[in-house]
């Protein structure tokens, strides 16, 4: 960092800056947004959060208190990491309270600046970093409460929390109430820390999903971090401290950077090579009137696309298993196809942001175009009903593969669910795979029993996928893959799409989380090597994991991917492009 002032020469001034040569943008320092404080009609900031952020090698960038929604847009859009910083009251209108006679003072326009700002970023998953009144107001967007003032609001005794002395000296200390968390790793391990505070608000009940990591000698909570995204917040002020060279104290501000350099790499990636998911349950929550341009309560649509920089996404027409007569037959049929004209009809309402892919090389051609490519896929070969002419004819719609079955065995195929009627596949079964083998649809077998797994592998003469499946291994679970399975499935040049359902991801489906789903990608590169695994989140099929609960949480596992050392080549055959190489030998195969 550099704060001397230069000699007033405008000549050398400029001499110097036009000499300078820029790193690359790769290499160049990630943009960290700083929410202003609001005065006297002024949008400002403490020089101590200006310098903290460079001395920690990032470059800080002043976001100015605007409400207006399409700026502010813009900007973050541009920012690989944000920090709010603290300031005033917040109204307690949006925690559901009243004010309180304590209550000081409250700029509600702030407040809308702050929370808009804060949802904006972490709907891109920025990395976020709170300090006092932005550790308070992360804990209210997420659906935690506050002391409007705690000196009278808190049961118990209550040290002086606003200090008069100056802020790069400390006032008291906090207690690190988690050595799990990662602020414990960012401390150095110390349990207890001095640090300055200036507060009368503080956290009272702590958001959903995050934990208490510090807490004051008095009990009153002193920061808190998500387990599983790169949000983390602290009550006291360490800028002051941290510019004026407490060691400890700027170990916040470079762990903040490098989250956010980690974050602006995997946003390159992602612009740079084609983010596939490779199985959305979508087209079921379709009502009437649906429209996948807005957000309108799916996992998948395209802003959440847009906002988690995912390029395409395999949508499929979804039949639960039911009845095999001849009308239960004929109405699975003409279930699916309804399904899947409702995918092509949503591209006639937003033919401008997004195109239905039959090839990879169409899915890079839309990538291309700066639109978004939903393929699309059949799971259940219950809507083949009898008539194996039903294949062509999903073919004829775009249709990229087929699960073969879903819950229970059909006249295809027996599941991992349900009572074993064929010993693995039907005659049927094997007419389906031969024609899905000349048509040039992918053979998928999540879903489908040991048996059925093995007699497809054999018959197939084009190489399989299990499009939303993980490994048993890890989560013993009967829909899962086991070692050997994944070894055979690799040995035929398949492809195993790792599922995102938290039933498949940890025995106890209720802490599945983001981390969880990273390790069944690192058993099966581990196992069969990074050219036969994929990602296929089963979104909107009850796809959902701590840290990663929709389209735009994606990236997510790209910045955790990095972390573990994958390179830019291994990510990108994650994301899609094993399963497209795949796609493109079995298409290969079609001459029609």
């Amino acid at each position: 960092m550099n704060n001397q002032v230069r000699r007033p020469s405008l000549e050398a001034l400029f001499r110097e800056v036009d000499n300078f040569n820029p790193k690359k943008e790769k290499l160049q320092p990630p943009r960290i947004g700083i929410s202003s404080n609001r005065k006297d009609g002024l949008s400002c900031i403490a020089e101590t959060y200006v310098q903290s952020v460079l001395m920690a090698g990032g470059a800080p960038v002043l976001i100015p208190v605007i409400t207006d929604l399409e700026a502010l847009t813009a900007i973050v859009s541009s920012l690989d990491g944000l920090l709010m910083s603290g300031g005033g009251d917040i109204n307690p209108l949006y925690i559901g309270e009243e004010p309180i006679p304590q209550l000081q003072d409250v700029d509600t326009f702030r407040d809308e600046f702050d929370l808009i700002l804060l949802r904006l970023a972490t709907n891109r998953q920025l990395p976020v970093m709170g300090i006092c009144r932005g550790h308070q107001l992360i804990n209210v967007a997420f659906g935690g409460s506050v002391y409007q003032d705690i000196y009278s609001q808190h049961t118990g005794g209550v040290f002086k929390h606003s200090q008069a002395m100056p802020r790069e000296q400390a006032s008291h200390s906090v207690r690190i109430s988690d050595t799990s968390s990662r602020l414990f790793e960012i401390l150095k391990k110390e349990p207890d820390v001095l640090v300055n505070s200036v507060h009368h608000q503080a956290v009272k009940e702590i958001a959903p999903e995050f934990k208490e990591t510090a807490v004051a000698p008095d009990g009153i909570n002193e920061a808190m971090e998500h387990p599983e995204k790169e949000i983390f917040s602290i009550q006291w002020h360490p800028e002051a401290m941290a510019s004026n060279g407490d060691k400890l104290m700027l170990e916040l501000f470079r762990h903040h950077v490098e989250a956010a350099r980690l974050f602006k790499e995997a946003k390159r990636i992602h612009s740079r090579n084609v983010i596939l998911d490779s199985h959305t349950d979508t087209p079921m929550i379709f009502p009437g009137q649906f429209n996948i341009g807005q957000k309108e309560g799916g996992k998948v649509n395209l802003p959440l696309m847009e906002e988690g920089m995912v390029d395409a996404a395999i949508m499929v027409a979804y039949i639960p298993q039911g009845k095999r007569d001849d009308a239960s037959l004929q109405q699975a049929t003409a279930f699916a196809m309804n399904r899947l004209n409702e995918i092509h009809r949503q591209m006639e309402i937003n033919r401008g942001r997004m195109n239905i892919a039959h090839t990879p090389q169409e899915v890079w051609v839309t990538k291309a175009a700066g639109k978004k490519a939903i393929m699309l896929g059949v799971e259940n070969g219950y809507a083949i009903g009898k008539d194996i002419r039903n294949i062509a004819r999903f073919k004829e719609l775009g249709v990229s593969y087929i699960t073969l079955c879903h819950n229970g065995s059909n006249n295809i195929c027996d599941s991992a669910r349900g009572e074993a009627e064929w010993g693995g596949l039907s005659p049927f079964g094997k007419e389906v795979i031969a024609e899905m083998n000349r048509l040039g649809i992918l053979v998928d077998v999540s879903h489908a029993a040991e048996s059925t797994f093995y007699d497809a592998l054999e018959i197939s003469t084009q190489p399989i996928i299990a499009s939303h499946s993980s490994a048993r291994a890890l989560c013993d679970h009967p829909r899962n893959l086991t070692d050997d399975q994944l070894k055979a499935l690799a040995a035929k040049q398949g492809v195993v799409q790792v599922c995102l359902y938290k039933g498949f991801i940890n025995e106890d489906a209720e802490k599945a989380s983001l981390t969880d789903a990273v390790r069944h990608i690192n058993h099966i590169v581990d196992l069969i090597g990074i050219d036969h695994v994929g990602i296929g989140s089963d979104f909107d099929g009850d796809g959902e994991l701590i840290g990663c609960r929709a389209s735009n949480d994606l990236i997510n596992i790209t910045v955790r991917l990095l972390k573990d050392g994958y390179s830019e080549n291994d990510i990108a055959k994650i994301w899609g492009g094993n399963l497209l190489r795949v796609m493109s030998r079995v298409q290969s195969a079609y001459n029609g």
